[in-house]
């Protein structure tokens, strides 16, 4: 079993190995082997919104665009204001909320920093 290994510029999991580097799939960043080691795996969770600033847990966030909910008729409407954010320490998404009295789970990349 190997250890999830994260992009040092997106921080998403969709990173593919090659023989001497790691490739990002998502943003195409490229880094050697020897530079993802155990110390970088311990490091709390770096999440930036969408413009680039850090979030942390408790902020307040806005959605940068409409969102359809997986499984559910719902659609979450851009500029729709989440309040007190949660940051995931594992998964495939960034950030845990409520909307509109909803738990819901949410990639970074779709919010900015209110």
């Amino acid at each position: 079993m190997t250890l999830p290994i994260h992009c040092p510029v997106c921080t998403l999991e969709e990173v593919s190995t090659h023989e001497d580097r790691y490739e990002c799939v998502t943003c195409g960043h490229e880094w050697p082997l020897e530079a993802a080691s155990s110390d970088d795996l311990d490091a709390p969770r770096v999440v930036k919104d969408a413009h680039g600033n850090l979030l942390v847990t408790g902020d307040d966030v806005i959605l940068v665009k409409d969102l359809k909910l997986k499984g559910s008729s719902t659609t979450l409407k851009g500029g729709t204001k989440v309040r007190r954010i949660r940051i995931v320490a594992e998964g495939d998404h960034e950030v845990d909320c409520k909307v509109d009295g909803m738990s819901v789970m949410l990639k970074a990349c779709f919010l900015k920093k209110a």
